[in-house]
């Protein structure tokens, strides 16, 4: 697997396709994580992408945040 970080970055694209198809609100915000999950570490290992890195990050933390607080 050369480019594996390529594939990371096709599994969390999946992954937030996959949450827009969901109508559970804690399944999707989980699903959604991991996609938020995956991207952040696709820019970190292609090159430290900050414009796929962070806006993912404080996505991954709004996601985590409301899974914890079960709204």
């Amino acid at each position: 697997m050369e480019n594996w970080s390529e594939y990371v970055g096709y599994l969390a694209s999946a992954f937030v396709v996959v949450s827009f198809l969901l109508k559970n609100i804690t399944t999707l915000r989980t699903v959604n994580l991991l996609g938020c999950i995956c991207f952040v570490i696709y820019g970190v290992y292609s090159g430290m992408l900050f414009p796929i890195i962070i806006p993912n990050a404080i996505l991954a933390v709004i996601q985590g945040y409301h899974i914890i607080k079960k709204d």
